[in-house]
């Protein structure tokens, strides 16, 4: 006993019988011949029978089977056939559904009610015809004058076929024995091979290769004419079909995901690989530019953009067998796919991923710079150090994310000394008002661009970031402010574990030299140089200006009041604590229990004031693993004296160390 039967003739019902076999719910697809069976594949949950029936026949079958739907998914020009489906489905008390082709419509077209109309329509104006209706309709297209030379008929390729046209007059060039379905480019080549006036087609919706033929007559300059529906329908559409199947059968879904980079947006940098992925799906998702930019003619689309929403989306509509998630440029440049693929992960779902044509690649090959050797970022609702990558790489490309994002990055380059920078920028890029220019960037200050534009900044005076830490102290502007010097900076620093993502205090920051080398190590991340005096304060603007250190943020004021507002640090440098040593410890605990703290003192009384204070810090944090040090570095100087060097010895440093670590748990 089959749950449904289906008469499946045309792509629909195909598509149909698929879905119920792919879902475990047994059906009897009914075609008119084994031509049709080819379309199909028999399984454990789909059977084929390749057989005209009429209405009486049809009655003996549901009666037998008992099905509890009757899908009638037959062509829409075969209303006996439909007739007899339907009538039989009363007979048998069983529920009966029409499942229609999606209705295409055209603008500059011309519309007629039949064939006979087509002919009338066509009889007084000149010009090839490329007849595609098929060989039921070509006797009524022999009243035209010369049609034996007007007329090239495609039909399909069966010998029964062949001849019935041969026996109308339809020969050589001018009888096309072809099965399709056949691509805009294959439609298009015809027409120019051809070089006909006029397309005649019915209107036989997506399935049909409707639009396929629309589009080529557009693009050769060929006027559709077009046989309507010759009665209008009641049903329902393919996929109202498949949504109703799913609920009443409770489907779990067995659903194809293509997660598809689909390049700068038009029709041209999306690759052939993801053309048929766009070709073969029944619901695109997306953001509504990005969305619309690849979706078919008629077909579904839901506009969305948010990761966990996709899913959901996914998983509460089974009725979708093919997916294709559209992302911009490629899936893994900067793309939503690396969300999903981990939210597709935690419901076992492994998506398809097809690749893209990625902002980099078309704009670094229109702009004629190589790209392998640049530092690719993205500005684009994220903090990259934008104007340190340019002080340090000679190229730097990156994705802006504002109107106003190339006029901010000019004014910067500008104010750090690097307004001779050439800016490449594009934007709308392989769109029709695609705009790609260059210039220097003090001549971009005021320049208003698009809010997803790129650009590519060229620095050929780029200073490559040193690999170690201790800069020379002559580097440096000094003044008068105190300042740590390059050895005992190289040895702080290592102690404290710098990354690239961190987030620094360099308290009593003097004139900036650990400030600045925190930032030149912590390239993406941020340093907050605290200090109260006015003369240090303005030495620490200068070297932030020298060394063009964007993300280096100056705190005027007295630790640890200054500190309240600014974020959670993950490393803590203290050059100079002002007195107030354990509550400027007590609220870097505060903000981040696991901060790393490095400590310079200079008077053993402010050793022994931070060693009672990590001792206090052990005695009340007895649920953590303290980790301290304390190391003494004495450095000492060569000095000329005549023809000797004397060794003169720095101030003896000492450098404490302090972290709290999570107690690993033991059984």
């Amino acid at each position: 006993m089959y749950k449904a039967i289906v008469f499946a003739g045309t792509t629909e019902g195909y598509e149909i019988c698929r879905f119920l076999s792919e879902n475990k719910i047994s059906a009897l697809a009914c075609v008119a011949t084994e031509y049709g069976s080819h379309s199909l594949e028999a399984g454990d949950y789909l059977k084929i029978q390749a057989k005209r029936l009429d209405e009486q026949e049809m009655t003996e079958l549901f009666h037998k089977e008992l099905p509890e739907f009757i899908l009638d998914a037959t062509h829409p020009y075969a209303t006996e056939v439909t007739k007899n489906i339907k009538s039989a489905a009363l007979a048998s008390g069983i529920s009966y559904i029409r499942v229609l082709r999606a209705e295409s419509q055209s603008q500059n077209a011309v519309y007629v009610e039949t064939a006979e109309q087509a002919v009338e329509y066509l009889r007084d104006r000149e010009g090839r015809i490329f007849l595609t209706t098929g060989s039921k309709e070509l006797a009524a297209f022999t009243t035209l004058p010369d049609y034996r030379e007007r007329i090239y008929a495609r039909v399909l390729s069966l010998p029964s076929v062949v001849e019935a046209c041969q026996k109308l007059g339809f020969e050589g060039k001018h009888l096309i024995a072809m099965q399709g379905p056949f691509s805009k480019e294959m439609n298009e080549a015809t027409l120019r091979q051809y070089e006909c006036q006029y397309l005649v087609t019915k209107d036989s919706g997506k399935a049909g290769g409707f639009q396929e033929k629309i589009d080529a007559a557009f693009a050769c300059g060929v006027i559709p004419v077009i046989i309507g529906r010759p009665v209008q329908e009641e049903g329902i559409s393919l996929t109202e079909c498949k949504r109703m199947l799913a609920k009443y059968f409770s489907c779990e879904g067995n659903q194809h995901i293509t997660l598809l980079g689909i390049g700068m947006g038009s029709e041209d940098t999306l690759t052939i690989q993801g053309k048929r992925a766009v070709e073969k799906a029944d619901l695109i998702i997306g953001a509504r530019r990005i969305a619309d930019a690849v979706a078919l003619p008629g077909q579904e689309v839901f506009y969305e953009y948010r990761s966990r929403e996709i899913v959901d989306y996914i998983q509460n509509h089974p009725e979708y067998s093919n997916i294709v998630v559209a992302l911009s440029g490629d899936v893994g440049f900067y793309s939503g796919a690396r969300k999903l693929v981990e939210l597709f992960g935690e419901v076992s779902i492994q998506p398809e991923i097809i690749c893209g044509i990625s902002s980099v690649v078309y704009f670094m090959s229109k702009i004629g710079l190589s790209w392998d050797d640049a530092k690719i970022v993205s500005a684009h609702g994220k903090n990259c150090n934008l104007i340190s990558l340019i002080r340090s790489c000679e190229k730097t490309f990156a994705i802006l994310g504002t109107a106003d994002g190339v006029a901010e990055l000019s004014k910067k380059l500008t104010t750090y000394g690097m307004s001779d920078v050439i800016l490449y920028v594009g934007e709308n890029m392989s769109y029709p008002n695609e705009k790609i220019f260059e210039k220097p960037a003090h001549e971009l200050v005021n320049y208003k661009a698009d809010p997803l534009s790129v650009i590519c900044a060229y620095n050929p005076q780029a200073e490559p970031l040193p690999a170690t830490h201790g800069m020379p102290d002559e580097v440096f502007l000094r003044g008068k402010a105190p300042m740590t010097k390059s050895e005992v900076r190289s040895v702080s620093l290592t102690k404290l574990k710098l990354d690239e993502n961190s987030v620094c205090y360099d308290i009593g920051a003097g004139t900036g030299s650990v400030s600045v080398e925190m930032a030149l190590r912590a390239s993406q991340g941020q340093v907050y140089a605290i200090e109260k005096k006015e003369d240090a304060l303005n030495l620490l603007k200068a070297n932030k200006e020298k060394f063009a250190l964007d993300h280096m943020q100056i705190i005027a004021g007295t630790a640890p009041k200054a500190m309240e507002d600014l974020p959670a640090p993950t490393h803590a440098f203290i050059g100079g604590s002002s007195g107030n040593l354990d509550k400027i410890i007590d609220l870097l605990l505060a903000k981040n229990p696991q901060v790393r703290i490095v400590i310079n003192c200079i008077t053993l009384e402010t050793v022994s004031e931070t060693i009672s204070c990590i001792r206090r810090l052990e005695e009340s944090g007895a649920d953590k693993e303290w980790e301290s040090e304390v190391v003494q570095l004495a450095v000492s100087r060569a000095k000329n004296i005549g023809r000797y060097h004397m060794m003169m010895g720095e101030n003896p440093i000492y450098i404490i160390t302090v972290q709290a670590h999570k107690k690993e748990m033991t059984l």
